[in-house]
């Protein structure tokens, strides 16, 4: 075209005799130097979908109970090992403008659900994969969406019909069958864990579950996680576990009043700078003296309030702590601040800024504070047995970090599941069976259109089938029959039949028989930011990046100070 011929001429440097000498031509004099600009289908679109593509194999391979895992290492050397997708494109850094969108469509899903990124990034990779294929045979992008939009729309509507019946009742308060219904969930995180996990889930978050279900807080569950013995140790507590030891020599209280403070419980130096002139020894006596009676009648304040347990963001100082052992109060240091505003949360309590008696109102109260050893590791257990308690903790136990991490997700997504839970019950058919409906119907659907979107109705159909494709591939059965089975079985109506992982038959049930099912909210909002994603992709025909600020990136050590 006329922009590869212009840009011939720029190369080899003829200049319009009118423009001055040495300025460039077209484009070029329109933009600073060092700026790149790619456009067009081949140079843009295609480009983008290639990096979309990368990304989704990236991730595709993790989907599912059988999935990898990746070891990824980020630019602060830290080394992630991890199936979760949401951890691994947080992690990657990617770089690439197109690739960026389908992250971000994967983080709206974390944020929006905290569950199915995976799918977002690997089915939205399919689709551009699938649209690549259109383009190459001639087909205009802006056809490409209308179908995938007109799609997506139809898929969204079945998904509906495709809902487990009875699944949209359950009672919120129940262990067993929230259990079953988060399993799913995390049988593709820790599969062959799910069981155990799901119960520990489950009685966590109905522990924190407040009368209104739909007020349910993710952050009220917290996970410690503390090295040693294995997973069938885990256990749920009532109330907060901080892991450090107390510091004085009280280890256990029962029924007690809790005063926090923000400060350090230490003498106060004041503000501005001072000198005191001491004339004579007795002076010098009595300035301590001074100290320690100002000391002993604030640790005597808040003894005389009926607090026993004094908890401090900040430090103890040595004479603090000689008078807290002397009225025989509890100390507890929580260094991290929003452990601290956890603590008030779990306990009632208000945080008091500056040392001296407490309110009545400012104290917490709390069942039982008490130091228990966990495999070599002390650790404060917070309890509270009223059903108010709004915190609860999953100490999760396991051999090494990096393996209690990978459960500290699954445990997370189990949580974000029951929140979705709440706001809707209902679930799908698992294993793919969902996906191989849809692609079913929307074949059909295709064909029935006349435009050109019926290409790419049929391309969405086809991407669909990544799912229970890929389900196959990671558990190393052969992809192609197993979906040409599914495919037999939903023509013949079974509309719940999924990829069976263990590979003892063709298909299978996976409510029926393992009683896993995937969370209709999670694949509805995962359909829809993909597909929306994708059409942002597609809709692009030129990009243009300015050159990057700063001076000349070095590699070498002191070269990036960010």
């Amino acid at each position: 075209g006329t922009f590869g011929g212009q840009r011939l001429k720029v190369e080899r440097g003829q200049r319009h005799p009118v423009i001055m000498a040495g300025m460039p031509y077209g484009l070029q004099a329109m933009l600073k130097d060092g700026h790149k600009h790619l456009s067009g289908l081949d140079e843009a679109v295609i480009k983008n979908v290639e990096a979309c593509k990368q990304l989704s194999k990236i991730t595709r391979t993790s989907l599912g109970p059988n999935g990898m895992n990746k070891m990824v290492i980020n630019h602060l050397d830290k080394l992630f090992v991890t199936s979760d997708a949401a951890v691994i494109v947080r992690e990657l850094e990617v770089a690439h403008p197109a690739a960026k969108l389908l992250v971000m469509a994967a983080q709206a899903q974390e944020q929006e659900i905290g569950d199915g990124t995976n799918l977002v990034v690997t089915f939205g990779g399919e689709l551009l994969g699938n649209a690549e294929e259109l383009i190459r045979d001639g087909l205009h992008p802006s056809e490409i969406i209308e179908g995938y939009e007109k799609a997506m729309e139809q898929a969204l509507k079945w998904m509906e019909e495709l809902i487990i019946p009875g699944s949209e009742t359950l009672d919120i308060r129940d262990v067993a069958a929230v259990a079953d219904r988060i399993k799913g969930t995390l049988s593709s995180k820790q599969f062959g864990y799910e069981s155990i996990l799901a119960k520990t889930c489950a009685e966590a978050c109905i522990d924190v579950c407040p009368k209104n279900q739909l007020n349910f807080n993710v952050d009220n569950v917290r996970v410690a996680k503390v090295i040693g013995s294995s997973l069938h140790e885990n256990e749920v507590v009532q109330g907060m576990v901080i892991r450090r030891d107390v510091e004085g020599t009280v280890k256990h209280v029962k029924d007690a009043k809790v005063a926090v403070f923000g400060c350090a419980v230490d003498t106060s130096s004041t503000e501005t700078k001072g000198t005191v002139l001491i004339s004579s020894g007795k002076e010098l006596e009595d300035y301590s003296l001074g100290e320690e009676k100002k000391m002993e009648e604030y640790i005597k304040q808040i003894a005389e309030t009926g607090a026993k347990v004094v908890v401090s963001g900040q430090s103890f100082g040595e004479m603090a702590m000689h008078f807290i052992e002397r009225y025989n109060l509890m100390a507890i240091k929580i260094t991290s601040k929003f452990e601290l505003r956890r603590f008030c949360r779990a306990t009632n309590a208000t945080g008091i800024i500056k040392l001296g008696r407490p309110q009545a109102d400012e104290l917490g109260y709390v069942s039982s504070i008490d130091l228990i050893e966990i495999g070599g590791t002390k650790c404060v257990v917070v309890k509270q047995n009223d059903k108010t308690s709004r915190v609860s903790t999953v100490i999760l136990r396991g051999s090494t970090e990096n393996a209690m991490d990978d459960i500290e997700r699954a445990v997370d997504d189990g949580v974000n599941a029951y929140k979705a839970l709440t706001k809707d019950s209902r679930t799908l058919p698992a294993g793919g069976a969902t996906e191989i409906e849809l692609a079913h119907r929307l074949a059909a659907f295709g064909r029935k259109q006349t435009g050109l979107d019926q290409y790419a109705i049929e391309k969405f159909a086809r991407a669909l089938e990544v799912v229970p494709r890929t389900l196959a591939e990671n558990a190393g059965l052969n992809a192609t029959d197993v979906v040409y089975n599914l495919y037999a079985a939903h023509a013949n109506g079974e509309t719940t039949a999924g990829v069976d992982v263990t590979h003892e038959a063709q298909w299978c049930d996976l409510q029926a028989k393992e009683s896993i099912a995937d969370v209709y909210l999670v694949k509805w909002w995962a359909l829809k930011l993909a597909t929306e994603a994708v059409c942002t992709v597609l809709r692009v025909d030129q990009i243009i990046m300015a050159k990057q600020a700063g001076g000349p990136k070095g590699g070498g050590p002191g070269g990036d100070e960010d």
